[in-house]
């Protein structure tokens, strides 16, 4: 246990902040945003892995983190930090984070409350489990929360999750003071997620708020999103991406004030432009101002000292099943939030094959009840019994028993093709004698233009850091690529094929369209 060093911890005070994955391709890149208009905001929150290590190697702008995280100080939000969910997370884990947010001099970690991976396999598109809002929900999640303070010499912020399914008898903020009763944990409090529970309990923005203790809170979170209908129902779908709801900044004014103990407000801005950030941290500017305030003291709890047991009363693998469509929607509390849940998945999924596996996802899992059926699987239940799986791996088990039971040639010959590309793809293939290029090779052959890139076919909002894969292949009579020479890119989730007639030459195309 780490902690026990001091009785007390000294929280700085940190401002405005504008959160980043630390990748030189995303948008908008902190530091550039920051050298563009200095003084914009004043520190970053970025996301990464548990270890220092791994995130060394993975996040492209590390580096520059580090060489200015004295000028432009840094909060940690962690990734596959589990604080619900079937078991606890490793103590090896736990040292990793500890020495991490040390490291960068993160003077608190903050995460939502959820279930976000299984021995270290995360859900796809990080898209965790909400506890339950109810005594057993509760009783998992101190025993996460304490069992995670336990080993940090640094406090653990408590994030109120984001909800689409409504489950058990409470309001989220009355789960989450709850939570910060048993554990004497400081709370993040985040502005979208919340109207996300009021959406989907039909409730005003405002509900549950004059009873919250907003003094324990030392974060607030705001970001994008949209507003979806199912039926009756509204549902709020967090995408950092989208523009920041009016709502959000009018609650976000009103709150200020109510926060005595807050410590930083960061604008999760994932995605948007760099002009369309700017507006937005100069709006928020004028809420929060620059300028230095005291720090501020905060009692180590002393219910660290006792972690209870861990259960599953609160049911994780069960709205595991629902969620993914492995069980009936109708198997758990609120039938209508769990389909939009098992909505939100299946895009997710879909999202995700469609990087590797654009052709063989369509035609054997491209409606909702195919890809239930792949979701609903013994090889997707398998993925989260090894971490060295991947979404693609438990896909491609899948298709090829569904093709033993349910023969389909067209189908057997995509599966085949893409199982061919990657490898395809790490080598550079010598044209045929005689040819000089893709359109100079024969029907049967496969020609390569130059050296060929490496990396497998990627949907994404935004282009692959090395750009799309133009037309460098002629495999027999078709060619699959992302984009047309002009430049004109496949929408996200789409294959462009390429007919190619004897002799090399173009014909028409025929789109493979992502889920509907």
């Amino acid at each position: 246990m780490t902690h026990a060093v001091s009785e007390t911890w000294t929280l700085p005070w940190r401002g405005l902040g504008l959160s980043s994955n630390l990748s030189v391709a995303d948008v908008p890149q902190p530091y550039r945003l920051l050298d563009e208009s200095p003084g914009l905001f004043d520190y970053v929150e970025y996301s990464a892995p548990l270890s220092l290590e791994e995130s060394k190697a993975h996040a492209s702008l590390f580096p520059e983190m580090w060489r200015r995280r004295q000028d432009v100080p840094v909060l940690f939000h962690p990734v596959h930090l589990n604080l619900w969910g079937p078991a606890l997370e490793p103590v090896q884990a736990l040292k990793d984070l500890d020495a991490h947010a040390r490291a960068v001099e993160s003077p608190w970690v903050g995460n939502d409350v959820g279930w976000w991976h299984v021995d270290g396999q995360p859900f796809p598109g990080y898209l965790y489990f909400t506890p339950p809002f109810n005594e057993a929900g509760l009783e998992a999640c101190v025993s996460h929360a304490l069992h995670v303070q336990q080993h940090l010499s640094v406090p653990l912020a408590l994030e109120n999750p984001a909800v689409l399914a409504r489950r058990g008898q409470w309001h989220v903020l009355d789960f989450m003071a709850k939570l910060h009763a048993r554990t004497g944990a400081p709370l993040l409090l985040d502005l979208g997620h919340l109207l996300s529970h009021q959406l989907s309990a039909g409730l005003p923005l405002q509900t549950g708020l004059d009873g919250f203790p907003l003094d324990q809170v030392i974060e607030l979170h705001i970001a994008g999103g949209v507003v979806t209908r199912r039926g009756p129902r509204s549902f709020y779908v967090d995408d950092h991406t989208q523009p920041v709801r009016e709502e959000l900044f009018d609650l976000l004014a009103s709150l200020i004030p109510r926060c005595p103990s807050l410590r930083a407000v960061t604008f999760e801005g994932d995605g948007h432009p760099p002009e369309v950030a700017r507006m937005s941290l100069r709006r928020l500017r004028q809420l929060v101002p620059a300028g230095a305030r005291p720090p501020l003291t905060w009692r180590v709890p002393a219910a660290v000292a006792a972690v209870p047991p861990l259960t599953e009363d609160s049911q994780p693998w069960a709205l595991f099943d629902a969620g993914y469509a492995a069980a009936p929607a109708a198997s758990v509390e609120d039938e209508a939030g769990t389909l939009a849940d098992q909505d939100f998945r299946l895009a997710v999924v879909a999202e995700v094959l469609d990087r590797d596996w654009p052709l063989t996802r369509l035609l054997l899992a491209g409606t909702r009840e195919g890809l239930a059926a792949f979701t609903g699987s013994k090889e997707y239940r398998k993925l989260f019994d090894s971490v060295a799986r991947t979404p693609g791996q438990s896909f491609a088990s899948w298709a090829m028993r569904r093709l033993r039971e349910s023969p389909d040639e067209g189908a057997s010959a995509a599966l085949t093709l893409e199982m061919l590309l990657p490898s395809l793809f790490t080598r550079r293939v010598p044209a045929p004698a005689g040819a000089g290029g893709v359109d100079g090779g024969r029907a049967g052959r496969v020609a390569s233009r130059g050296p060929v890139r490496a990396g497998p076919f990627r949907p994404s909002r935004a282009p692959a850091p090395h750009g799309p894969c133009v037309g460098v292949w002629h495999v027999g009579a078709v060619r699959p690529g992302f984009a047309e020479p002009g430049g004109a890119q496949a929408r996200p989730g789409a294959l462009v094929l390429r007919r190619a007639a004897q002799g090399g030459r173009t014909g028409g195309d025929v789109g493979a369209p992502g889920l509907g």
